[in-house]
């Protein structure tokens, strides 16, 4: 039988969302291994596969969202890899726009500033999720290591995807990595890159139903043929 590769594809494409509210019951040891198992496969710079994951569950997750959580209330920030330093002319609307998606889902005002950062907030206590992987790179592999690592949160986001997993990539996380790096004893020869949030999806939160959309391709591809 003739596999349809496009349309499995596709469909997985189609249909993973960021997931911003979990349920509590976790996911087997056996699908999170299948899941990290299929994200192995991902390609790197010269098949360095400079990503090393720390997946945590159980209460060592308590004990990470609580350790998140009061570092990121009090404004102390501590990123190995510097965010954005502006967001400018269309990617500061997409990034509005995704936003306003999601305030729009919860009932949030565009004004009302206490709820809209408590609901960022939310991000350090991973969104009830009962699953989360820590992805790092080596610091000596720069630029192209983190690079690499965007790679396999991709194809891990698909794996998950595949395996019916609700979840959602992080940079927030990453901007308390001190937290991160002392909770779970993470090297300081190690860039904290991301986190990924995974478990079953509470499909009755309304957060679940927000949705972004994604530019054309004329507006993202340069031909040269000439």
């Amino acid at each position: 039988m003739t596999i349809d590769h496009r349309a499995s594809l596709s469909a997985l494409l189609d249909t993973r969302y960021s997931c911003r509210a979990f349920l509590s019951k976790p996911v087997p040891r056996e699908d999170i291994e299948s899941m990290l198992r299929m994200a192995q496969r991902t390609p790197s710079w010269c098949n360095s596969q400079p990503w090393e994951v720390v997946l945590v569950g159980g209460d060592a997750v308590d004990r990470l969202r609580t350790a998140l959580y009061e570092q990121a209330a009090s404004g102390r920030l501590d990123p190995d890899i510097a965010g954005p330093s502006e967001y400018r002319g269309v990617y500061a609307e997409r990034r509005r726009g995704a936003g306003y998606a999601l305030y729009n889902s919860l009932g949030i005002a565009r004004d009302d500033y206490a709820r809209r950062t408590e609901q960022m907030l939310e991000n350090y206590r991973f969104f009830g999720a009962p699953h989360v992987a820590i992805v790092t790179t080596d610091k000596a592999l720069g630029t192209y290591g983190a690079v690499d690592c965007g790679g396999y949160v991709a194809t891990l986001l698909l794996a998950a995807q595949a395996l019916g997993i609700a979840a959602v990539p992080q940079a927030a996380v990453a901007m308390a990595a001190g937290a991160v790096r002392r909770e779970l004893g993470i090297s300081t020869e190690r860039d904290i890159v991301c986190a990924i949030s995974f478990g079953y999806a509470d499909e009755s939160h309304p957060a679940n139903t927000c949705r972004t959309d994604r530019a054309s391709l004329d507006d993202t591809v340069r031909w040269v043929e000439e």
